[in-house]
């Protein structure tokens, strides 16, 4: 049984079918969660937030000197 390419088109055409407002939505969600998820880690990154002490304090630190520019 042939089967014409217009009847074909049709047939595909109406099988497939977006699904525009969820499209959207989905969109705008990932798009509001991506951007504050962005403001976060660049905020993170500012604030130094009191945290416990990584490096013990073992007696006095030598003073740091700075060094003068050298000429050549």
């Amino acid at each position: 049984m042939a089967v014409s390419t217009e009847s074909y088109m049709d047939l595909d055409q109406s099988a497939f079918h977006y699904d525009y407002e969820t499209l959207r939505t989905t969109g705008v969600i990932l798009a509001v969660v991506m951007s504050i998820g962005g403001i976060l880690i660049a905020l993170s990154k500012k604030c130094k937030c009191s945290k416990s002490k990584s490096s013990p304090v073992e007696g006095p630190q030598p003073p740091k000197t700075e060094v003068p520019p050298q000429t050549v």
